[in-house]
């Protein structure tokens, strides 16, 4: 089936603003600027419709992400069952399953043509907000991940984890994680890890390896560096079968803080958006617009401003007792517990191994009162479609929301992904 590049194009609503990824459309600029300067009507540029399986599924951000890049899902695989009723809502209920992921049988679609495998293995095991046993946790879903990979052979796969995976002490187990996603048909018999790993650093460091293997690469990315309202680091794990010889780059930031504050203390603009007044003090205004000017002179700062509860919540009004916009009662202030400033983007919400930490998923007002978010605007700051169903009460759909990846970055990266494996197939 083939999909036209005018399909691909779909912005993502983040309050007033309706975002879109550079990368979806730079082929698509090209061949605008060739047919001017031919004086041609533009040709139909078409993609390949490309096939994903997600595992560790969730609530969907990365799924829906995909979908909205023009990738169709062919299978989910999550074990908890709110998690499940979210996806049921939203997607082919003939595709989800309800399952561990350790009995699922990834050998039944090896003939499916399934060319990218994403998810998010469970990142308890890593968080710096968890207790952090790495390797050594149950909950370590990372070879169950690597075993998708070997059997499938996908021509790309998309993995998300927590911060914390790139702790010292998680070094090395990091690249035994990533040398087995490189050399995926190599077998692993040895009891011990370390064992393993060492063959695995013999292998990469012979260079003579001729069978199948992957070129992977990982960063560490913010997400309100791409235009999500929420300050939110993760690391993304991306690989390509070495086979189709891509040449691939994470996609360029997009939007930065120093955009923001110049829109804030430089031209106003922010605040004429809002149609409110700054309500910083003179003195705090004065000292950040002397360092941009001194940054930057007159000249404003290339990106996009980062984008704001403000901005995400905007049209929405208070929360109202209706359905997921909903007011829980009960915020307070403690330390380590502060909340986010409604002009700033917001801090990363928090899904918790002992319940949602709910004074990290606050709103916090210029007046100094704050409030718990709603579900609604929970969405909207992981920036889920309005009508994106989710499944259970506050602290469980606040769970949910706060274990999944931002549905535009999961966009612009599967987008990026898509278009570079597309545009190997067709030299």
């Amino acid at each position: 089936m083939i999909l036209e590049v005018e399909d691909m194009i779909k912005p993502n609503r983040i309050g007033i603003f309706y975002i879109l990824a550079d990368d979806g459309l730079k082929d698509y600029r090209e061949n605008i600027r060739l047919s001017m300067k031919l004086k041609r009507k533009p040709c139909h540029i078409t993609i390949a419709r490309m096939n994903s399986i997600e595992i560790f599924s969730g609530a969907g951000g990365l799924a829906k992400g995909l979908e909205l890049a023009g990738i169709t899902n062919q299978a989910f695989v999550e074990w908890n069952a709110d998690a499940c009723n979210t996806l049921r809502m939203n997607f082919n209920k003939d595709i989800i399953f309800e399952e561990d992921v350790r009995k699922f049988s990834f050998a039944d679609y090896k003939n499916r043509n399934v060319d990218i495998v994403a998810g998010g293995p469970p990142c308890q095991p890593f968080s710096l907000g968890g207790k952090a046993k790495g390797n050594n946790d149950e909950r370590d879903m990372f070879p169950i991940a690597i075993s998708a990979i070997r059997t499938l052979m996908p021509k790309a796969f998309i993995f998300e984890n927590v911060k914390g995976l790139l702790r010292n002490s998680f070094s090395e187990y990091f690249h035994f994680i990533i040398l087995q996603l490189t050399y995926p048909e190599i077998a692993l018999n040895y009891d011990d890890w370390k064992d393993n790993l060492a063959l695995l650093e013999s292998i990469d460091k012979s260079k003579n390896y001729q069978g199948l293997k992957y070129k992977v690469t990982y960063e560490l990315v913010n997400a309100a560096d791409y235009g999500i309202p929420q300050k939110r680091e993760r690391v993304i794990i991306v690989g390509f079968r070495s086979d189709l010889n891509i040449k691939w780059t994470f996609p360029k930031q997009t939007h930065s803080e120093d955009s923001l504050l110049w829109q804030k203390y430089i031209t106003g603009e922010y605040w004429r958006r809002h149609e409110i007044e700054n309500p910083d003090n003179e003195t705090i205004c004065n000292s950040i617009r002397n360092k941009l000017l001194k940054k930057y002179g007159m000249w404003a700062p290339e990106l996009q401003p980062w984008l704001t509860m403000r901005d995400a919540f905007h049209g929405l009004g208070e929360p109202n007792g209706h359905g997921e916009h909903s007011l829980r009662k009960g915020a307070r202030i403690y330390p380590g517990h502060t909340g986010s400033y409604i002009d700033e983007p917001a801090k990363t919400i928090k899904a918790g191994g002992h319940g949602v930490p709910g004074g990290e998923n606050m709103v916090r007002f210029p007046d100094g009162n704050i409030r718990y978010i709603s579900v609604l605007e929970a969405k909207r700051l992981q920036t889920f479609p309005d009508d994106y169903a989710i499944s259970g009460a506050w602290g469980e759909a606040m769970r949910q929301l706060g274990n999944a990846v931002p549905v535009h970055l999961a966009y612009i990266i599967s987008n990026s992904i898509a278009n570079a494996v597309a545009g190997r197939l067709a030299e």
